[in-house]
């Protein structure tokens, strides 16, 4: 898993749960914004984590966010 103190999730404003980001700091994040409805995200539907391009062999928690998010198509 990747931590939210890893230099790359903190440069991308990463949080384990999209509940926590910081709203003041990230504006245009909204709730239903989570790593798993993200294009960049490599789990399953229903899985609890899965892989992210962003961090090659690492994985994110589905209910997590960070400032790439890109809604999956």
């Amino acid at each position: 898993m990747v931590a939210e103190t890893d230099p790359q999730a903190v440069a991308l404003g990463y949080k384990a749960d999209t509940t926590k980001v910081d709203a003041k700091k990230y504006a245009n994040h909204k709730p239903e914004q989570k790593c798993a409805n993200c294009a960049l995200f490599q789990g399953k539907a229903g899985d609890a984590a899965g892989g992210c391009s962003l961090f090659p062999g690492k994985q994110v928690a589905a209910n997590g966010w960070c400032s790439a998010y890109a809604k999956k198509a």
